[in-house]
């Protein structure tokens, strides 16, 4: 304790020894501005060198070159220690050395079909299973719609393919085919592909999800549709399959698990390690905002904006953007970071051999805070507090207004937060409305509000530090302060302590099965959060994908 106030007050005489307005003004001067040199598979190349242009567009004192990997030197692999690299998935073998990774963009392949087809209700109720659609593809005398609707109508269907040979090569492996044995109709480019199953009202068409029209700008999406996917092959469009709706629900969709992966390759940046060079930095945070409209030129699928932010949390957009700073008051600068340091290091120095002294204790510390099962005996449930089944609370303070919060079972569940998205004070809210986001590593869940009423303060403290909600879910890691509207009607639908407990328990039980139902027993995701009896790890979400914390949204707080 001692050792972190005195790191702290060393880091306010930092903080405060700059004005606001001076702290804001730090940006890379021209000087500082590296030149970089990126790597690119061959099937990037044109996508990396128009990014670079652009960037350097718009930044001219920024020098980047692009290098093409093509793999044809023997055995030889990009140097990934030195340099950033643009891949995609078929390509990773050329950057070995890679340990770091970031989602850039996407190639997007997609099956469409004509709305004006008679069995339309059909093909959205029950969707095409990828075993009928292989069948016509592996035989030319099952080429018809009653094969992939086995309503044995012998109807022909029409198949038209872009040529292209990454279209091919994931068809063939989505289907487990062999791509040269396609007997399909060529188009080729998209437009033509479109104008051709536009016309063709017993035809599917395989293309990029970038080929589609969009429905502001073009009517023949009206008529063109995403032909949806019955991926398990059970007869029909279940809940996880839910995704043809849009193109916007589809890119979720693929983000998200539930696209079938051959369908679809990721664009990553990839590095040896996470970027620090300040140029790259700006750079990537630019490919992830502004140079994302540049994707759909050559053919690729930008990210949702909710992905997008995601990757830029990941990336850690703090980076001071690449803007030449005002050289007024340079030197006053340039002083007061050499005062906050001096006096920063000197009180460094003064904690340092007390520091070591309580190495030791400090680490048995840690240990015995260390909690790995997750259990009924360990949540947390004080007296006095209103719960909500949506795994928020709520407590009345002396002057009528009302904190509220997210419970133990909850901050559990999802392991340490990294962000928490609030409403503003002076808000309106609405009991069972979303209220606010808990987010970690860019996987988050919608929380909604216990009760009614508006925002008089929110906790502050949470938008540097949300962990403190896994650290003291009902104390410090408050979440706001409601000045309620219906109080005593709605705390009729709350539960006190007690019967929460009791709830709290099939809560685990569901848990259990929830888990069991998403993961395959097989796999190293289901051992991370199972141990041997059955028994839950602490922060079992952390590890899993988006997909699962989608469906844990809907089991246990969409309820």
């Amino acid at each position: 304790m001692k050792n972190a106030i005195i790191l702290f007050i060393g880091l306010l005489l930092v903080n405060f020894s700059f004005p606001e307005d001076i702290k804001k003004d730090i940006r890379i001067k021209p000087a500082e501005i590296d030149s970089i040199t990126l790597l690119s598979s061959p099937d990037l190349y044109n996508l990396t060198e128009a990014w670079a242009d652009e960037f350097c567009r718009l930044n001219p004192d920024v020098k980047i070159g692009v290098i093409k990997i093509t793999g044809t030197n023997g055995d030889k692999k990009a140097d990934i220690t030195k340099n950033l690299g643009f891949i995609s998935n078929e390509f990773a073998e050329m950057f070995e050395g890679s340990t770091w990774n970031i989602v850039v963009g996407r190639d997007v392949i997609v099956p469409v079909f004509n709305t004006k087809n008679p069995f339309v209700n059909e093909i959205y109720r029950q969707g095409i299973s990828p075993e009928n659609l292989s069948r016509i593809f592996k035989d030319e005398g099952l080429k018809s719609w009653g094969t992939l609707l086995d309503n044995r109508d012998n109807t022909p269907v029409n198949i038209y393919m872009i040529e292209d040979k990454s279209i091919d090569r994931g068809l063939a492996e989505f289907l487990k085919v062999d791509h040269t044995s396609f007997n399909c109709i060529r188009a080729a480019d998209g437009q033509e592909l479109i104008s051709l199953v536009q016309k063709d009202p017993f035809s599917i068409g395989i293309c990029k999800l970038t080929n589609i029209p969009d429905v502001n700008v073009n009517n023949t999406s009206e008529v063109i549709q995403l032909l949806p996917l019955d991926r398990n092959g059970n007869g029909k469009i279940d809940y996880m399959e839910e995704i043809y709706d849009d193109l916007n629900i589809l890119s979720r969709g693929v983000w998200i698990g539930k696209y079938p992966s051959q369908l679809f390759k990721n664009l990553y940046s990839v590095s040896s390690e996470k970027p620090k060079n300040k140029t790259e930095v700006a750079f990537l945070n630019w490919v992830l905002t502004d140079g994302q409209q540049i994707l759909n030129n050559y053919g690729y699928s930008d990210l949702l904006l909710t992905e997008r932010q995601s990757k830029i949390d990941f990336l850690n957009n703090s980076e001071p953007n690449l803007i030449t700073s005002n050289e007024n008051n340079g030197a006053s600068k340039s002083f007061l970071i050499i005062l906050g340091s001096l006096a920063l290091i000197t009180l460094l120095g003064l904690s340092m051999k007390w520091y070591l002294s309580k190495r030791e204790v400090a680490s048995q510390i840690n240990i015995a805070d260390s909690h790995e099962i997750f259990d009924e005996e360990f949540i947390d449930v004080p007296l006095g507090l209103y719960y909500d089944k949506t795994h928020t609370w709520a407590y009345m303070e002396k002057d009528g207004t009302v904190r509220i919060g997210i419970d133990d079972f909850l901050q559990h569940i999802t392991g340490p937060l990294t962000r928490v998205k609030m409403k503003e004070t002076g808000e309106k809210i609405r009991k069972g409305k979303p209220v606010l986001s808990i987010i970690q590593e860019g996987k988050q869940l919608n929380i909604y509000a216990p009760i009614s009423g508006t925002i008089k303060e929110i906790n502050k403290v949470l938008d540097t530090n949300s962990s403190i909600i896994n650290s003291s879910p009902y104390s410090e890691g408050w979440v706001y302060r409601i000045e309620p509207t219906n109080w005593l009607k709605e705390i009729q639908f709350l539960i006190m302590a007690k019967k929460y407990k009791e709830w709290l328990q099939g809560e685990f039980s569901r848990l259990k099965e929830f888990l069991s139902t998403s993961l395959n027993p097989k796999t190293i995701a289901y051992t991370n959060v199972l141990q041997d009896g059955g028994a839950l790890k602490d922060g079992i979400l952390k590890e899993l994908g988006p997909e699962v914390w989608e469906d844990f949204q809907t089991n246990f707080i969409d309820i």
